[in-house]
């Protein structure tokens, strides 16, 4: 708290005057930050899932330091964790119109799937190893999401089916 109210040019009783806790400030900070990178931090349906990459991964290039300090720093795993069990309804209630015919342990791994695929984790990965920008992140991440859900509506969702199985050859 000294430290923001130093950068800040204010008082340390100042911030405390607006935020009761370093919580609190960290909260509104992360309120703050999924405002200003104005994504669908709740899909309603499935296309808001699939499309939520391709909307946020190139805000999370724009604001690529508090993207990576919300993921390396224990205040940020703090505040995403806090965030997880509304995050994990909101994409279940989104995604349960195209996940309706699976069975309950296939759709819980497309939920996690989808969760990983719409994630600063997924920004970081594919722009850190894949040499990505947040745009062609956000492409490759929805087009991921894309395939998925296509396969489930083609009926083609045996996980253990493979290449191999299915008689197709390299």
């Amino acid at each position: 708290m000294e430290a923001i109210a130093a950068e800040a040019g204010i008082q340390r009783r100042t911030v405390f005057r607006h935020f009761a806790t370093k919580e609190d400030l960290l909260s509104a900070f992360w309120h703050w930050l999924n405002d200003r990178i104005a994504v669908a931090v709740a899909p309603k349906h499935p296309q808001d899932v699939i499309e939520g990459p391709q909307k946020a991964f190139p805000q999370f290039d724009i604001h690529e330091t508090a993207i990576r300090a919300a993921l390396h720093s224990r205040a940020g795993r703090e505040m995403r964790r806090a965030t997880v069990s509304e995050r994990q309804k909101n994409f279940k209630a989104a995604l349960t119109p195209a996940l309706s015919g699976l069975p309950a342990s296939d759709a819980q791994k497309v939920e996690a799937l989808a969760h990983l695929l719409y994630s600063a984790s997924a920004w970081e990965i594919l722009k850190d190893y894949g040499g990505l920008d947040g745009t062609q992140a956000g492409e490759a991440a929805s087009w991921a999401l894309e395939l998925i859900l296509s396969a489930i509506r083609s009926s083609d969702t045996a996980a253990d089916t493979t290449i191999a199985a299915k008689g197709v050859s390299r």
